[in-house]
């Protein structure tokens, strides 16, 4: 059976497909259908996040994770039903991807002020902008008027969200079938900068890679076994120690070969075919520009 988040949203992705809601995107489009929608998403977001820092990184994965499959249309919300497999099982969000319960409590706030108006589509990607502000990153106004899915893709989750051990040509691929650069695949990768793995995403990578600080492997062994299944969900933070600041160091931990993924890791490898080294020197040298290009990369999203 649905959860009640997701019943919310297929109803409204109903609604919004006979109500005729569809065409170009736009910062304005509930203007008069619901004018406090971004001060309402806005507070109930940052009440989230100062609950529990760690959801601002769990919101904006959960966009991402919803934008990569289909398109931005919340069908990363919808649990399995008759006729479809949803995407929380899929491999990259299986017992990963979370938020949902704060994104039922968002959405029952703007049901509350806007009854039946705005997508839960919407409302992750304004949850995801106001997240990255909360946790110190940048600001970007968000196009609305984005349709929720009434189906989801397991298997479409499964072939499009990128792999933690994917390569720089693995990645570099992933993101032009959305429609990205290169250079853009290394700005939305930053949005590492908060947030944790598991240790099974990053076990090979600790155990097996060379191209990696010895220390920095050393110290996440200790809480990630090499063999079995006991430590395969505990955590370590992509960006220690700053995990929950939106900031600019991620690029100095490739740099300093103490990416926590393989596929993290991949984006500096300097003399390396495709490599983007150049891209993260001059986003470690400055926040300016990485929060300038993230925010431009989250738009075109």
């Amino acid at each position: 059976m649905a959860s009640s988040a997701s019943l919310r949203c297929s109803f409204l992705a109903i609604f919004l497909v006979f109500s005729g809601a569809s065409g170009q995107l736009s910062p304005t489009f509930y203007a008069t259908t619901c004018p406090s929608l971004e001060s309402v998403v806005r507070d109930a977001t940052y009440q989230a996040v100062l609950n529990e820092q760690r959801m601002g990184a769990s919101l904006l994965r959960l966009h991402f994770h919803d934008c990569f499959v289909q398109g931005c249309d919340g069908s990363v919300l919808l649990d399995d039903a008759p006729g479809f497999v949803g995407e929380k099982t899929a491999f990259g969000n299986v017992n990963s991807v979370r938020g949902f319960e704060v994104m039922d409590t968002i959405k029952t706030k703007v049901e509350a002020a806007c009854p039946g108006v705005v997508s839960c589509a919407d409302i992750l990607a304004l949850a995801a902008r106001d997240s990255t502000v909360k946790l110190g990153g940048p600001t970007w106004t968000v196009p609305l008027g984005r349709r929720d899915s009434m189906t989801a893709s397991r298997d479409l989750a499964n072939a499009d969200l990128p792999p933690p051990l994917f390569n720089i040509s693995g990645l570099i691929a992933g993101f032009a079938k959305k429609g990205f650069t290169a250079r853009e695949m290394t700005a939305l990768s930053g949005a590492h900068t908060v947030g944790f793995a598991q240790c099974q995403n990053y076990r090979d990578r600790i155990y097996n890679e060379t191209n990696i600080d010895p220390l920095f492997a050393q110290g996440l062994k200790t809480g990630c076994a090499s063999a079995g299944h006991a430590t395969d969900g505990n955590l370590a933070p992509f960006d220690g120690p700053t995990e929950l600041v939106f900031d600019n160091s991620y690029y100095d931990n490739l740099v300093n070969r103490r990416g926590l993924i393989h596929s993290d890791q991949e984006l500096y490898n300097p003399g390396g075919k495709q490599s983007q080294a150049m891209v993260v020197s001059q986003y470690r040298s400055s926040s300016t520009t990485f929060f300038n290009e993230f925010a431009a990369a989250m738009v075109k999203s």
